[in-house]
Formats: C-alpha cells, sequence, structure tokens
C-alpha cells in the first residue's frame, strides 16, 4: 500500500479545522491508514509530519529507510538518521525547512514521551492533544473497509463454531486461547487483533482477564473474547459457553445480557447518539437489579485499531454517522462468582446498523 493522497488531503483539512498547523504521529495505525506503514514502536524515533497545507515529511532512522521509502514513494522528502548520530539534528533541519517554530502542532498518541522532549529542544513549537482530529481520520469506514471487517467476522464466527468443540472438563484456559490462535489463521486471518481472553469460572468475573491457568472443571462457564485482522481491519467477538447444565441464575443473567446486546444493537442508527446506545443496554440491565454489576462502558469503535473511537459510553454526547463501527458488549460481573457477556460488531447504515459477525448467539451448553 502506498500513500493515500486523498486520505492525506483530508488530514490537511482536518488540521485546518481545528486550527493547527501541522500534525506529528509517531507508529501507529493513523501512519497505517494514510501510507500503509504498519505500526510497531521501539527505542528509535519515527514521525510522520503533515502539514496544514498539504506539505508531509518524514523522519526515520537508517535502519527503516527502505521500508518507509517503498510506502511513501521515491520523491518522499525523508530525513534519516543513524545509530550512531541519533535524530535531533533532522529535527533541526526539518525545522529550518518547513518554518516549524511557533507553530501549533497536534501530537498523536504514537510519539512517546522521551521523543517528544527531544523535538522540543529544536521544534520550538506550541505542542497540542488535538486527539479528536486523529479519531476523526479513521472514524467513518468505506465499503472497502466495511467489505474487509465483515470477512474478519466470518474468520471469527468460523473460530467459534470450531472451538466448541474443543472446550471440555480438564482442558486449560491456556490450551483453548492456543487453539483459538490455530483456528484464526487456519481459517484465514493474517494475524490476531489482540490475544485471546477465556475467562473460566470464578475468572470469567473479571472482563478483561489475562491470566491463562485453570483448568476448566464440570459446571463452568467460560468467556470467550478475540479477534483477528483481516487486510489490516480487525474483528472481536465474545461469547459465553457452558460446561454443563447452567444455574437457573445463570441462565437469568445470560437471558439479561443477550437481551441488551439485542436492543442496544435495534437501537443503533444515524443521528442517535453513542450514550443514547449504552443507555438502551444499562437501563435494561439495571432495570433486572443487576446495575452495579455493569462495570463497563456498552461498546469502543473498531477498525485499523481494535479499540478506537467512537466510545460507546455514558457521556459520549458524539452523533452516530453512517459508516461509524463499533461493538456492542454490555456484561454483568459479579465479583468471585462469575461473568459474562455477547459481543458483536455493528456498523452505522443509515436507518439501522450492519452486523459483522453472526455466530450462535443462543445459550450455548457443552
Amino acid at each position: 500500500m502506498m500513500l493515500n493522497m486523498t486520505k492525506l488531503e483530508r488530514m490537511a483539512e482536518l488540521l485546518r479545522g481545528h486550527g493547527a498547523d501541522a500534525c506529528v504521529m509517531g507508529p501507529s495505525h493513523d501512519v497505517e491508514y494514510l501510507a500503509g506503514i504498519k505500526p510497531f514502536s521501539d527505542e528509535r524515533f519515527r514521525g510522520f509530519y503533515v502539514l496544514s497545507d498539504g506539505r508531509w515529511f518524514f523522519i526515520c532512522p537508517e535502519l527503516y529507510y527502505e521500508e518507509v521509502r517503498e510506502a511513501l514513494g521515491d520523491k518522499a522528502h525523508i530525513y534519516i538518521w543513524s545509530d550512531g548520530d541519533g535524530p535531533l539534528g533532522c529535527f533541526e533541519k526539518a525545522q529550518a525547512d518547513y518554518g516549524l517554530n511557533g507553530r501549533i502542532i497536534a501530537v498523536n498518541d504514537g510519539v512517546r514521551a522521551v521523543d517528544l522532549i527531544d523535538m522540543k529542544s529544536f521544534i520550538k513549537a506550541e505542542y497540542v492533544n488535538e486527539a479528536m482530529i486523529f479519531e476523526e481520520l479513521r472514524l467513518r469506514k468505506d465499503e472497502e473497509e466495511a467489505q474487509y471487517m465483515a470477512r474478519a467476522g466470518e474468520i471469527a464466527d468460523k473460530t467459534f463454531a470450531e472451538i466448541v468443540k474443543f472446550i471440555k472438563p480438564g482442558v486449560s484456559e491456556r490450551e483453548i486461547a492456543n487453539k483459538i490462535k490455530e483456528l484464526l489463521i487456519e481459517l484465514g486471518g493474517e494475524e490476531l487483533s489482540f490475544d485471546p481472553i477465556v475467562a473460566s469460572g470464578p475468572n470469567s468475573s473479571k472482563p478483561h482477564y489475562n491470566d491463562d491457568k485453570r483448568i476448566i472443571e464440570k459446571r463452568d462457564l467460560v468467556v470467550l473474547d478475540f479477534g483477528c485482522r483481516y487486510k489490516g481491519y480487525c474483528s472481536d467477538t465474545s461469547r459465553t459457553v457452558f460446561i454443563g447444565e447452567p444455574t437457573e441464575e445463570q441462565k437469568k443473567v445470560y437471558e439479561i445480557c443477550l437481551r441488551a446486546t439485542t436492543e442496544a444493537k435495534k437501537a443503533v442508527r444515524e443521528g442517535i447518539t453513542a450514550e443514547e446506545v449504552d443507555k438502551t443496554a444499562r437501563d435494561i440491565i439495571s432495570k433486572e437489579g443487576y446495575g452495579q454489576y455493569f462495570i463497563n462502558r456498552a461498546g469502543h469503535g473498531i477498525g485499523l485499531a481494535v479499540h478506537e473511537a467512537p466510545y460507546i459510553k455514558s457521556g459520549n454526547k458524539q452523533v452516530l454517522e453512517t459508516g461509524m463501527c463499533f461493538s456492542i458488549e454490555p456484561g454483568i460481573y459479579i465479583p468471585g462468582k462469575f461473568g459474562m457477556r455477547v459481543e458483536d460488531i455493528v456498523m452505522v447504515d443509515g436507518e439501522g446498523s450492519r452486523v459483522f459477525n453472526n455466530s450462535d448467539r443462543n445459550m450455548t451448553i457443552l
């Protein structure tokens, strides 16, 4: 993927609209979106600078020059620094070439604090956190992006259909997680969106549980949360399965979670706010007496990053528009006892939404 000039012009337009003269982006999904350079961070500074007048340049270590040049083209203005010299001279040269002193420069979340401190010594600008510029850049997906996300969702659906055949008493959370990773790639995923979450028994009350030592037992419930990337775009799905007959309380809580997810998805349309979608799910759970156990937001945006804007949460008055993609995943988490959720990915589509994953949502008893 080469530099996308249409997206670059959009970036410059957003800078002008927010009163910024330029932006600097470290390794991030913002750079991936504009130029196809996949994000990975190390101790060496790399920065993609875009000015509000449409000009741009890149600062990178000699080690990564070839990849950057291939992405940006032979005519790209790239400042190169060696391990022996460091990037400080590039900061000084860029300031001289582009007159950045005294300007307002927006900084994205890919720039390390230590690099920003060095940059300030040579480019004496006003650096601002204009996160909304970068969020808005990738907020609405086009049809090509939607197709990639739908394909990633299909792969996750197929993975769920296979992994339930593997789960049984005596298998560890780690073994299940490893099998999920294997299936996601075998079934067409290019890489993982994130490390799978496999939370069994009392561990299921921890929404982002990150251990994997427990052995599955009879009468457990298991929360599965996983996804993959396809053409860079993420899927993210959660399902809760039961090892043997669930208790009456577990049946009740599962029905509440499923109903909250279903009704929140029905509420999604152009013109509604993010907090209204959250409230739809939250009201259902609260009326059933479990509001104190709904401890997370109802959803998060998704695209090149598995978590990005818009965030479906209380207090977010952002109006939803066609092309915005996000999860719907209200959950109930009772500490020390159990937790569960049913998560789907949706895209706003006019008066309704498109759902990108469709694995079985009925109570799965193994």
